[in-house]
């Protein structure tokens, strides 16, 4: 576990903040509340914060239901209504909320590394809701979730990522994830959106999609982050990356009958998938959003509480 921040309550900036047996007992605890909601007292008396500088419709509304499940106080500031506006710093923000009794934060921002400065400031827990093209914890949470509950041990299962893997946070913080507990990665898309340098142990770099379609266990489609091209030029265009990278009903007939897709969304229809893509079996798009609200009640949780003892 990293230890950037002085200090002592424990935020939550990126997975390599968990040791493989604490991301073990996040799964176990949300399983648990999968199976039964508990009673709204878990958080009951602590006030949670929800700032998003970027537009979320999944990781907000699934934070905010988790929340309540759990019986925290709950606000969701827009940061276009804070003091922000006026030219207080994020640091001052953050100092103010705690002193109001905030305990816990979760921001999402453009700038990658913005969560863990706050954190600096924050004498809370902070959550990192996604930062830039850096990370996105809990979205690889729920979705390494959803692959263990489908397979069980990830160790030495195929683990494919496809498309925009450069600019994708949710695909950075997968690999850490996927890397942590066994699995093979598979990383496919054009050099422009996947440089070579990926390749490390356990990390595989392909540029065919048709070659790794038969091997693998579950399949993990990106969108392409167009917002972030101000910063770095694709030099792909549309059509080639439909042509080379877009699952479609040929490429679905040939994974293997129990293999799955999945997608953090939004997904975009007509780039990256089809729409045979949701109609097929292995289709697992709405497990992962089901399963982000008790990944994060697990977060929540956790990061108040500590680990619980589960039967």
């Amino acid at each position: 576990m990293r230890s950037a921040s002085l200090r002592t309550r424990r935020s939550l900036i990126d997975l390599d903040d968990l040791h493989p047996s604490e991301i073990e007992y996040l799964f176990k605890r949300a399983l648990q509340f999968e199976a039964k909601l508990p009673k709204r007292d878990a958080l009951a008396g602590v006030a949670c914060v929800n700032m998003f500088f970027e537009q979320s419709t999944r990781t907000v509304a699934s934070f905010t239901l988790a929340e309540q499940r759990l019986g925290a106080d709950i606000m969701t500031l827009d940061p276009s209504d804070s003091s922000l506006g006026k030219g207080e710093r994020i640091d001052d923000t953050a100092i103010t909320l705690w002193a109001m009794g905030f305990s816990v934060l979760v921001i999402r921002h453009a700038e990658p590394g913005f969560p863990r400065h706050v954190s600096m400031a924050f004498d809370g827990h902070v959550i990192n809701a996604g930062d830039g093209a850096h990370a996105h914890p809990t979205q690889a949470l729920l979705d390494l979730y959803t692959i263990r509950k489908e397979f069980g041990d990830l160790h030495g299962r195929k683990i494919a990522i496809v498309g925009d893997i450069l600019h994708s946070r949710v695909a950075h913080s997968n690999i850490l994830g996927l890397k942590n507990l066994g699995a093979q990665i598979i990383l496919v898309g054009p050099e422009s959106f996947l440089p070579s340098s990926f390749s490390a142990e356990n990390v595989r770099v392909e540029r065919d999609l048709d070659k790794i379609l038969p091997e693998v266990d579950a399949i993990m489609l990106l969108r392409i982050q167009r917002e972030r091209f101000a910063v770095t030029p694709t030099l792909i265009s549309d059509e080639e990356f439909i042509r080379d990278y877009r699952l479609d009903a040929a490429r679905l007939a040939r994974l293997r009958e129990d293999a799955i897709v999945m997608h953090p969304g939004p997904y975009n229809r007509g780039v990256e998938l089809v729409d045979e893509v949701l109609a097929y079996a292995g289709w697992r798009y709405a497990n992962q959003v089901r399963h982000g609200v008790f990944i994060r009640m697990a977060v929540l949780d956790f990061l108040v509480n500590g680990q619980q003892k589960i039967t």
